[in-house]
């Protein structure tokens, strides 16, 4: 009798137990999910300091009622939150991935002391980030054959691909075990963002610097309107001239570059040219922008194709 009352006992208390676990992973999840948007550094300590107090929880009661594996696996995600506790440094998307991985230890270990499945308390963050999860140089040979197979040639100088690579060789040559996808997502998210705003400056800017065009040539209009039409371009052009850098828009670089000279030389010493050279070089403007729309085009298409790649574009 006295054994039956034991084991009754035990069992309320691995009962209790697990209720309490259940919640202390809810909470625990809700912060990962949160910590990953990149909060502001006051809800960043509050959110570890969340996550902290659900695994001490966890490990401290798994003790109590000696549920050894789940203590121990408790107690050793405590480095992997420590790791992220910063918040003035941005969130290490490795680091991120091995507390995720320690979790689901734990999820593992309470799975098989209780009897009862944890698995589906990780459909936030941790799971995505264990799904999101890819062998660096598995992805570097995809990419080698996406090159190879897709793009081999580069006529409009786009090759977000090469870049790609590169940065993977570097990681294989670190001893990266992992990559995290929606690494390499937000990174073509970045690149996606910058080439389609360096195409709207395109847009707006070129049709306007192409009108104004006509005030290089000799004896056209007044000379102070001339003047101040092109000092007008000459900060589109300047402009158009740094979008195309911070895109690494090499071919668009260089023609502004040598336009913006140009039109830096005319101002200064307000000369005018003849108008076959004015219209050389609006054919030469109409030109660029056609090569940057393709240009920005064959970008949309190696990040649509380097996407396919990922493990989280099949979710």
């Amino acid at each position: 009798m006295a054994a039956d009352t034991t084991g009754d006992f035990q069992k309320e208390l691995v009962d209790l137990f697990v209720q309490e676990a259940h919640e202390w992973l809810q909470n625990i999840h809700v912060a990962l999910d949160e910590l990953q948007q990149g909060p502001a550094p006051e809800r960043h300590a509050k959110l570890i300091g969340t996550i902290s107090a659900g695994v001490m929880n966890l490990g401290g009661s798994a003790a109590t009622i000696n549920l050894a594996d789940v203590e121990h696996a408790s107690f050793e995600a405590i480095p992997f939150i420590e790791a992220l506790r910063d918040p003035q440094k941005a969130l290490s998307a490795q680091g991120f991935f091995a507390l995720c991985k320690q979790l689901g230890q734990i999820h593992t270990a309470l799975t098989r002391a209780t009897g009862i499945s944890f698995e589906d308390e990780g459909s936030g963050a941790a799971d995505a980030a264990v799904y999101a999860s890819l062998s660096p140089m598995e992805f570097l040979q995809a990419l080698h054959g996406l090159e190879e197979e897709q793009f081999p040639g580069t006529a409009s100088g786009r090759n977000l691909i090469r870049s790609l690579i590169e940065q993977m060789e570097g990681q294989v040559q670190a001893g990266a075990e992992h990559i995290d996808a929606t690494v390499i997502q937000g990174y073509l998210a970045r690149v996606s963002e910058a080439e389609e705003s360096f195409l709207k400056a395109i847009d707006e800017r070129v049709p306007e610097i192409f009108k104004k065009m006509n005030a290089l040539k000799l004896d056209e209009g007044e000379a102070s309107s001339r003047m101040v039409a092109l000092e007008a371009s000459l900060q589109d052009v300047a402009h158009l001239r740094t979008e195309a850098q911070q895109v690494n828009a090499g071919s668009a670089m260089m023609f502004f570059t040598g336009l913006h000279s140009l039109l830096t030389v005319v101002v200064k010493r307000r000369v005018l040219l003849a108008a076959t050279r004015v219209e050389s070089v609006k054919a030469r403007l109409h030109v660029m922008g056609g090569d940057i729309r393709q240009w920005v085009e064959h970008g949309r298409a190696q990040r649509a194709a380097i996407d396919q790649l990922l493990p989280s574009s099949h979710a």
